[in-house]
């Protein structure tokens, strides 16, 4: 993953960037930063590297007060050609909280920097961002391949090999076994096993139907049956623990930004 520290003091850039190698250290994560001294610099790496370039930012962190063009028409501009990219405004002030959550912010962070607020919503960001800083790396065809988990739709077991669909329709052969797989994953619990030897990405199965697990991509996988209700059930939980993910940063972002407006009320 790939962030963007926006702020024209060299200070907090550096201070910034060693907070994250050092949420790395901690969480066994590889994510890199790049420092910009000003919004302009950094709109025209943002517009030159495009969201879905492999050299695009996963997040923001911009502050509000910088020389020349302020954070929050930085994070304007930075909109009107992306609406996905996370957003995280670092300032000393609160007074432009309303102009900064406009933009759609994730987070609003005041300055001096804590490390647990920082690794907090660094955690956060790990939560809903699409899943591209994990990834497995398998060899098919004497080739060493790196295949992020969001792009493996099932994995079939052949006699030694594992067959690993990709969305893109591509299938890679691997010497691998089942429970190696899993391992490589973490035992991450998208991948659902729904058969002897067939497990699937819980995030594209579309129905189950007729003692079959059916497939955005029209794959039919036979589930077993005397499992049929766990296996249903494992996936209604996946994605309903997914939900609850995004229900759980919510209400810490609301714990950790209400302040008091000047009519008592809360923003």
């Amino acid at each position: 993953m790939k962030i963007a520290l926006v702020d024209d003091e060299p200070e907090y850039l550096d201070e910034m960037s060693k907070l994250v190698r050092d949420f790395c250290i901690q969480h066994c994560c590889q994510i890199e930063t790049v420092p910009f001294l000003n919004g302009k610099d950094f709109l025209e790496a943002f517009e030159n590297g495009g969201f879905s370039a492999n050299s695009s930012f996963s997040a923001v962190f911009m502050d509000i007060y910088m020389d020349g063009m302020d954070g929050v028409t930085a994070a304007m501009k930075m909109r009107g050609m992306d609406n996905r990219c996370v957003l995280v405004f670092l300032t000393s002030s609160m007074d432009f909280m309303p102009e900064a959550f406009s933009c759609h912010a994730f987070e609003y962070i005041t300055k001096p920097l804590s490390p647990q607020r920082i690794f907090q919503v660094l955690t956060d960001i790990l939560d809903v961002v699409p899943p591209l800083q994990k990834y497995i790396e398998v060899v098919s065809d004497r080739k060493t391949v790196r295949v992020f988990l969001d792009e493996i739709t099932s994995v079939i077991t052949d006699a030694h090999y594992l067959d690993i669909a990709l969305s893109g329709g591509e299938t890679l052969h691997c010497r691998l076994t089942m429970p190696e797989f899993v391992e490589l994953t973490g035992g991450d619990s998208r991948f659902l096993p729904v058969n002897k030897g067939i497990t699937v990405n819980a995030e594209y199965i579309l129905e189950f139907e007729n003692n079959c697990c059916v497939m955005e991509n029209g794959a039919k996988f036979p589930i077993r049956v005397r499992s049929r209700l766990q296996i249903e059930q494992a996936a209604k939980d996946y994605h309903f623990g997914k939900i609850r993910e995004r229900q759980a940063h919510f209400a810490r972002r609301t714990a950790a930004d209400g302040i008091k407006k000047g009519d008592g009320t809360w923003i």
